[in-house]
């Protein structure tokens, strides 16, 4: 059969997006009102700028005749493809979003959501991490998602506990030595 008669299974591959990872059945969409800010601004970049560049090429590119070795043309209309995707994709996250903002925290002497954490390993290696919601996760500036082992492990506990997270070499002790909601 050929693909031009094949619908795609487009809530599949909303939720296996680049970025993004699936939200657990009956789990909450916690983010903190940065997280939220940031995927509302990537959605109007999407829809206002990028959008709208593409369509222009791709209607450039479908005037200059044949399609079918039409670089610009192939390639925009995968784009636009994507583009739509990852804006349906963000209109749905945005319409479950649960925003939570640490600042607010009152009991700030336990690790909940939003909470930076320090804590040192059985190495005594210290690690710092922020706890944010699914959609906001930034690696590279430590924050973790509320749902990852090492968040799951931290919740609730306070400054002097030690915690088991599960690793792939197994379980591993953690202890908790500071915990902030203010640079949130």
């Amino acid at each position: 059969m050929s693909k031009a008669f094949t619908k795609e299974n487009e809530n599949a591959e909303d939720d296996e997006l680049e970025g993004s990872e699936p939200l657990p059945a009956g789990v909450k969409n916690y983010i903190t009102p940065d997280g939220l800010r940031r995927l509302q601004d990537e959605f109007r970049q999407l829809k206002q700028v990028e959008r709208p560049k593409i369509v222009e090429i791709v209607s450039w590119a479908a005037g200059n005749g044949d399609r079918s070795e039409n670089g610009d043309y192939l390639y925009g209309k995968k784009r636009l493809r994507e583009i739509d995707r990852r804006l349906r994709f963000l209109t749905k996250r945005i319409e479950i979003a649960e925003v939570v903002d640490p600042v607010r925290q009152t009991n700030r002497a336990q690790v909940f959501f939003g909470a930076t954490v320090t804590y040192s390993d059985s190495k005594d290696r210290e690690r710092t991490i922020r706890i944010v919601g699914v959609d906001e996760v930034r690696h590279e500036q430590g924050e973790v998602s509320w749902l990852a082992p090492v968040a799951r492990a931290l919740l609730k506990a306070r400054v002097g506990d030690s915690v088991e997270v599960r690793t792939p070499a197994g379980l591993e002790p953690i202890e908790v030595i500071r915990i902030n909601y203010d640079n949130a």
